[in-house]
């Protein structure tokens, strides 16, 4: 085992993954399941059973004061004040450019207490960011206590059905990007409706000496419907499905919120918060790029990094993309001028070497059928 194997960090669910035989990779730092029985059968599960997801290496950074609702009005771009007691929304961490910190879940826990999870690889950066952007406020201190939570995904069609048979919540009650305290198979955690795959479910915080016990339980309770546990190869391909943007990839430290065209994350009406500025000036005058979908025509993927060509000239670059179990097509994001940003373009994707053809289209690729 080489050096940089055993300094990766583990998710107190590592062990039960190994038990499953699961096949690991490092991810932001972290040793994780890219799949169990396949990233195909994975994804698929998801989109028509439910899928049981290991997340705890995402971050929880808290802010609790009562400063807390301006320290987090000043460090992210959605409106926190419009949130209620109990709701979530998603949001950036913006930089004084209007670009991405990070981008993140924002938990209202009480009037003066908020949670923001954050993803895995940047939790260090995002903390030390945070704590010196919320200096200024005499109390709103920010605390890193992602050691204190385990979190499990469980999404999917069947995801309800199945959490139900273990928790005395109501889940039928709890609105989508809201959240529940109570019990899961005995443990007592918080559920949220929220997910990254583009289907209904759930997220469930839960002590981590408890994790693998919860983990169990799920499977169990899920068996007869099917419900097997997946890995980051298929929340992968699930959330490109759904043009869920992955930090590092589609959007980062170069590109704004409304370069992601996330606009709708912004809270418009808000005093000033961090890049305020330039987003606002980005809206009045437009943006010179933007992401679009692609969707290939000819037989070929277009990856991570591959030149986006309009007129023989590279125009852009995709930031994600992959051939879809669900779909069956091959589709990705990438970013282009927002001259030939139109649906039903066609443009060309450099695929080692030759030029593949590809059609921008509407996103989400994929909506779930509402029932």
């Amino acid at each position: 085992m080489t050096h940089s194997q055993t300094t990766l960090k583990q998710t107190p669910l590592h062990a039960t993954h190994l038990g499953h035989k699961a096949r690991m990779v490092p991810f932001g730092g972290w040793d994780m399941p890219v799949e169990y029985s396949g990233i195909t059968d994975e994804h698929m599960a998801v989109r028509t059973r439910a899928g049981l997801f290991d997340v705890s290496h995402m971050g929880e950074i808290e802010i609790a004061g009562a400063d807390a609702l301006a320290a987090v009005q000043k460090i992210s771009s959605n409106d926190a004040s419009r949130l209620a007691i109990g709701q979530i929304h998603y949001s950036a961490l913006t930089t004084p450019d209007g670009t991405f910190v990070d981008d993140l879940l924002v938990y209202r826990m009480a009037d003066d207490h908020f949670l923001l999870v954050v993803n895995a690889s940047n939790i260090d950066k995002d903390y030390a960011w945070i704590r010196s952007q919320v200096a200024e406020f005499a109390d709103a201190p920010a605390v890193n206590n992602s050691n204190r939570y385990a979190l499990l995904a469980l999404q999917g069609p069947l995801a309800a059905e199945v959490l139900q048979t273990l928790t005395a919540v109501s889940l039928a009650d709890i609105k989508y990007y809201w959240f529940e305290n109570g019990e899961v198979a005995g443990v007592r955690g918080m559920i949220s409706r929220t997910g990254y795959t583009g289907e209904d479910g759930f997220e469930v915080f839960v002590p981590p000496a408890q994790a693998a016990h919860v983990w169990q339980a799920i499977l169990q309770a899920g068996a007869a419907a099917g419900v097997v546990p997946a890995g980051l190869g298929a929340r992968d391909t699930l959330r490109l499905e759904a043009s869920m943007r992955l930090f590092g990839n589609d959007m980062d430290e170069t590109t704004t919120v409304l370069e992601a065209g996330l606009g709708w994350i912004v809270g418009w009406k808000k005093e000033a918060f961090t890049g305020a500025d330039v987003l606002r000036a980005q809206k009045a005058s437009g943006v010179e790029r933007t992401l679009v979908g692609l969707e290939m025509i000819d037989r070929a993927i277009a990856r991570h990094g591959y030149p986006v060509i309009v007129d023989g000239q590279s125009v852009g670059i995709v930031t994600s993309g992959t051939q879809t179990p669900f779909l069956k097509k091959a589709i990705a994001m990438a970013y282009v001028p927002s001259a030939v940003a139109e649906p039903g373009r066609e443009v060309h994707v450099e695929v080692r070497g030759r030029l593949a053809a590809a059609r921008i289209v509407p996103m989400p690729f994929y909506k779930r059928p509402r029932s």
